[in-house]
């Protein structure tokens, strides 16, 4: 298993982990006090044969990370997730805009109403600050994807460092009373048993994310010089150079 035993009398907010698998559905539910990361579990639970479905939680991540090798600071009090699906195919940049938008609906259910914002390829934001980040990784043998690991960390309750605080933001600065699992509750069983397809964004799923598209029509500087026009099916990112149009299926963003 994982860099660490599971803590069998731990709970989340108070609820122990066989309750919270009850709760969701969900084949497992595996709570850690501190991890590496819920990524790097998710990924030991699948080479173990586990369940679709079957989720971990971190109190903390000492080595929590995102897109192109980047660290994610993850202290107690946010929520640091990882998910196992096997689906039969996987657009991975498909994938990571469809967690965003259930990350985006549970918070938005939270607030009572539309504020968050999705911006390509995997952060979650609200007030133009980072709420959360979404990272996919797939396992193959040879061209077979043996499974997909879902990670998501999103700031709940935890302090923010005064060096990203105009970056980076908490749920709980919008909704004091936040806990953990009033997120949870709302994104987990989404995430567990709703996006085992793989297949590209459908037209409703394309829809959601442009009301939410953070950087439509704003001028890049990388991946590709050009203005943000949207996504492709597959979760590409389409720039448009002037002459032309491009997807672009990764890379970093940066706006000019």
């Amino acid at each position: 298993m994982p860099r660490a035993d599971p803590v069998a009398q731990l709970g989340l907010d108070g609820v122990p982990a066989a309750e919270l698998a009850q709760r969701w559905g969900v084949a497992q539910c595996r709570l850690f006090h501190r991890l590496d990361s819920t990524l790097n579990a998710i990924h030991e639970l699948g080479a173990q044969g586990a369940s679709a479905g079957s989720v971990v939680l971190a109190e903390q991540q000492t080595a929590g990370r995102g897109r192109d090798g980047r660290t994610w600071h993850s202290p107690q009090g946010g929520a640091w997730l990882g998910v196992l699906l096997r689906p039969v195919r996987a657009e991975l940049a498909a994938m990571a805009v469809r967690v965003g938008l259930a990350v985006a609906d549970a918070v938005d259910a939270l607030l009572g109403r539309a504020e968050t914002r999705l911006k390509w390829p995997n952060d979650v934001l609200l007030g133009d600050r980072k709420l959360g980040g979404i990272l996919c990784e797939g396992r193959w043998h040879g061209d077979a994807l043996l499974w997909l690991a879902i990670g998501v960390g999103v700031n709940v309750c935890n302090a923010i460092p005064a060096e990203v605080a105009r970056q980076a933001v908490a749920l709980m600065e919008w909704l004091p009373a936040v806990q953990r699992l009033d997120l949870l509750a709302r994104l987990v069983p989404v995430l567990a048993r709703g996006l085992a397809s793989g297949e590209p964004l459908s037209e409703r799923e394309c829809a959601a994310f442009a009301a939410r598209d953070w950087l439509h029509g704003r001028q890049l500087r990388a991946p590709a010089v050009g203005r943000a026009r949207g996504l492709r099916p597959d979760g590409a990112l389409l720039v448009d150079l002037g002459a032309a149009t491009i997807a672009v299926r990764e890379g970093h963003v940066e706006l000019a």
